[in-house]
């Protein structure tokens, strides 16, 4: 009986690697291949603002300021991300309970399901590509405030604004809530959850704090094409990642998203250079560089609904859309939006947002079913499209004027006139002579 019961202990012990190997087989469920992309695509999204932004909008500025943009960029990316962990993905994406905020299951990143409900992937994968997306939206408003913002103030006010605005809109259309749930609201890759909160939190923000001094007579030109140029690239790569791996699979939906994300940023660019040609007599790197992320925002909520020849449109549609805003809002209006976040951005994301009630219809290649209604779909984009803008114009007043509070929102004239890579960072940036 020692002997049976020994040769049975022995037995279970050699066999518990078996189990144990078996378990983790069941627990590891997710698709290698998804998973590796979506790892991929984290990466490229980190790209886009760590270098492609900072040196997109370092180029835009003038010298003297360069580092206070990349500096306000990179801390905008940190606090984000770190929030993002304790707290801000359970309230985009947390259990859905009145459709409004995500519940407290993953505070932390605790208790992640071992795959995503609905994809293949590992919830940390698919949290950790969030999260990239959580840094990169507060960090787009930089460019409305260069010059003149406080940098105490900017990681305040961006630190309540991702908790505040973008995670809860972030939940009511990718996290099962309520725009997504009872009005069918769509957005492939931030058209709505992006760029709309970003750029008319932007525009609020620009007429809080006034004008820089000079403006508009002053002619405050980019000091560095090159870095722009270079940064546009950047965004443009890493734009593959921001909405191939929407479709959060390795698959033919994430190939799509990624031709007509190239096609509408082409489109744009090239209508872009058109457009200036005619307008101001020549074509300009920036005018290319800026048309370029015009069609890549302006097609970003459309991008895995829509057929090629349709992004093409889309891109068209972004160019003859925002180069005229951009001349709106500063011209005509006379609001400093410093690096045209709000024309470029937010009325970029918008455009695209109502269009592809349009170019979904299947009978113009889009994922539409037969049934599919352009009135419906168009009437929930609208819907979609003015709640988000509506909060975040409430929210961002609110939250920029309770930070300011604390932290003045402005530096000084002093500052202001010497430059806040010096007066606020104690560093100079490039000096030509």
């Amino acid at each position: 009986m020692r002997k049976f019961c020994a040769l049975a202990l022995a037995t279970a012990v050699a066999a518990m690697p078996a189990f144990a190997h078996a378990q983790d087989a069941l627990a590891d469920a997710g698709d290698s291949g998804d998973t590796a992309w979506i790892l991929t695509s984290s990466a490229l999204v980190l790209l886009m603002t760590m270098p492609g932004l900072t040196l997109f909008y370092g180029g835009l500025e003038r010298t003297k300021n360069v580092l206070s943009v990349m500096i306000q960029c990179g801390a905008i990316a940190g606090v984000a991300s770190l929030l993002w962990i304790v707290c801000g993905y359970t309230i985009a994406f947390g259990d859905v309970t009145n459709g409004w905020l995500g519940s407290r299951n993953a505070l932390m990143l605790s208790n992640l399901g071992n795959v995503r409900d609905g994809f293949e992937v590992p919830e940390s994968a698919f949290a950790l590509f969030q999260m990239m997306f959580a840094a990169i939206t507060p960090a787009l408003m930089v460019g409305a405030w260069v010059d003149r913002a406080r940098f105490g103030w900017v990681v305040a006010f961006c630190a309540l604004w991702g908790l505040v605005v973008y995670a809860p809109v972030a939940h009511w259309v990718w996290g099962g809530g309520w725009l997504a749930s009872k009005f069918g609201t769509l957005d492939f890759a931030g058209g709505i959850v992006v760029h709309t909160t970003a750029g008319v939190s932007a525009l609020v923000i620009a007429l809080l704090l006034g004008k820089r001094q000079g403006f508009p007579k002053t002619l405050m030109m980019p000091h560095s094409p090159v870095l722009v140029m270079t940064g546009a690239a950047l965004l443009w790569v890493g734009w593959f990642g921001f909405n191939g791996g929407s479709a959060v699979a390795a698959n033919d939906d994430a190939a799509s998203a990624i031709i007509n994300t190239h096609a509408g940023a082409c489109a744009a660019a090239m209508v872009w250079l058109a457009i200036e040609r005619f307008a101001v007599g020549k074509s300009t790197a920036i005018g290319f560089a800026t048309g370029a992320v015009a069609g890549l925002a302006t097609i970003t909520p459309a991008a895995g609904y829509v057929s090629p020849g349709s992004a093409i449109l889309i891109g068209v549609a972004a160019a003859a859309v925002c180069y005229p805003m951009i001349r709106l809002v500063k011209s005509k209006l006379e609001i400093d939006d410093s690096l045209d976040v709000f024309a470029v951005h937010g009325i970029g994301g918008m455009t695209g947002s109502l269009l592809l009630a349009l170019f979904m219809a299947p009978s113009l290649g889009g994922t539409g079913d037969v049934d599919y209604s352009i009135v419906h779909q168009l009437a929930g984009q609208a819907i979609g499209v003015f709640v988000v803008a509506l909060w975040s114009i409430v929210a961002s007043a609110v939250l920029a004027l309770g930070v300011s509070w604390i932290i003045p929102m402005r530096v000084s004239e002093d500052a202001e006139r010497e430059g806040l890579d010096l007066t606020s960072h104690g560093e100079r940036g490039w000096e030509f002579d």
